[in-house]
């Protein structure tokens, strides 16, 4: 049985660093359509996938899992042999990946968060933005790249020299921020911007922007 992604065609956050995953590994997979706007998410077929009602959601011949980065972690794990290597198997490596990973989803993440609810979502709700709150977030992601680029001096990724899951999930949404005109590399370091350029330029994420998420069955 082949994999099936429940998942919007829209390559961003969740669903589009696990499409993500799938391209670079090159895996076979079904994209099975939610639509988000109509409520689909909370009808009693969708929740018996995923509680919470979110997406993506992967069945695995049967083996359902949801939540963006443990998805990643499964498939990254069951084909290590295929495609892109994202985790190590020596053990030292592959704890300083999962460190990096954790800087990422503690610290990264929540700023880059904070910044799309006020400078997105708030917008495109009519909701007032909150200045302070906007101020916060910056300052919040500019110490965390700050901390990236004496880290990336000493080695081309977050982990070693090798990408990694720890790089890709970076991906998850800071693109959006990109993509909608929130500038959080200027006055950033050379390493910085170099490694962010290297993530936003692999093929397989340029291609899913350009032509969203599609399954290859």
């Amino acid at each position: 049985m082949v994999l099936k992604l429940y998942a919007t065609p829209i390559a961003g956050g969740g669903s589009g660093i696990v499409a993500f995953v799938l391209a670079e590994k090159q895996i076979p997979f079904e994209l099975v359509p939610v639509d988000m706007s109509a409520g689909e998410r909370k009808g009693a077929d969708f929740l018996a996938l995923h509680p919470f009602g979110q997406i993506p959601v992967i069945d695995d011949d049967g083996f359902i899992l949801y939540e963006g980065r443990a998805i990643c972690r499964y498939l990254a794990e069951k084909y290590a042999d295929e495609g892109t290597p994202f985790l190590p198997r020596e053990l030292q490596a592959r704890a300083l990946v999962e460190q990096a990973a954790s800087v990422e989803y503690a610290n990264f993440y929540p700023a880059v968060a904070k910044l799309a609810v006020e400078l997105i979502a708030k917008p495109r709700t009519g909701q007032p933005t909150n200045p302070t709150a906007v101020v916060e977030g910056h300052a919040a992601l500019s110490a965390v790249l700050d901390v990236y680029e004496s880290i990336l001096a000493k080695h081309r990724f977050l982990a070693g020299d090798e990408f990694t899951l720890a790089d890709a999930f970076h991906l998850v949404a800071a693109p959006r921020l990109a993509a909608e005109g929130v500038d959080f590399l200027t006055g950033k370091g050379p390493n910085v911007t170099r490694w962010w350029n290297e993530l936003i330029t692999r093929p397989a994420w340029v291609k899913l922007k350009a032509e969203g998420v599609k399954g290859t069955v």
